[in-house]
């Protein structure tokens, strides 16, 4: 059986059919790497409660993309340039990740899921980084992905599975400030922007591209491997505890 991996979504309005409602989005391009990479994926919807049931039936977690989050969390004032925030979504996703991360669950975090990971462990972001870089590369148009470079730290799990240099896409204007405890940054752009960061104690990587939409992979292939074995754990654990 394949593991099964969960996708962070978010709430918006939706067109289809002669119907507009609001949805639990998320772009269909998680889905397929997931399943290219062999796990089974479900799209978990932000909702605060009922984290240990929706954990329960996971064996790995995706945190996707999306709206800037509340710098209120990093206890900091709005930016005027950090715009459409979520506070349902960040609640819900805040206490999804913590709980995943106590149960060592293999976490990758995309984009807004690896601020929202750096955020939970104590981290802050610029929350424009044009003026600190004094360009637009990381986001040169809003709803177009940008090209640009990344090395990567040797000996760091996401090198490993990437290797020391990677052409990636992006679509972001915030980044990690402080990075958070536990972490470490194990990738930059040429400007010097941190675009990834990782806790080696246990497989969560965070990055700031997004592989979802090219066509390299590996980053998910890993963290289905892992959501594999986590699975494989958990099935131990539980014949170790019927066993008792």
């Amino acid at each position: 059986m394949k593991p099964v991996v969960g996708i962070t979504s978010y709430e918006q309005e939706a067109n289809w059919g002669h119907w507009t409602l609001p949805a639990a989005l998320i772009p269909v391009s998680y889905v397929r790497s997931i399943e290219l990479a062999g796990g089974r994926p479900l799209v978990v919807p932000p909702v605060a409660d009922a984290v240990d049931e929706t954990l329960d039936a996971l064996h790995g977690l995706v945190f996707s993309g999306g709206a800037d989050v509340d710098p209120a969390h990093y206890e900091e004032g709005q930016h005027p340039m950090t715009t459409g925030l979520h506070p349902e979504r960040d609640e819900a996703e805040l206490m999804l990740l913590e709980a995943a991360l106590a149960r060592e669950m293999p976490v990758l975090a995309i984009c807004r899921g690896m601020q929202m990971l750096n955020v939970l462990r104590g981290g802050s972001l610029h929350q424009h980084l044009p003026e600190r870089v004094g360009h637009d590369g990381h986001r040169e148009a809003r709803g177009v992905f940008s090209e640009h470079d990344v090395r990567l730290a040797t000996g760091s799990m996401t090198a490993t599975i990437v290797g020391r240099e990677a052409r990636v896409l992006s679509a972001h204007h915030q980044a990690p400030e402080r990075v958070g405890d536990g972490l470490e940054a194990v990738a930059w752009a040429d400007d010097g922007t941190v675009e990834a960061v990782e806790d080696r104690r246990q497989f969560a990587i965070g990055v700031l591209w997004h592989p979802e939409e090219g066509e390299d992979k590996r980053l998910f292939e890993a963290l289905v491997d892992e959501a594999r074995r986590f699975r494989e754990g958990r099935r131990l654990a539980q014949r170790a505890m019927r066993a008792r």
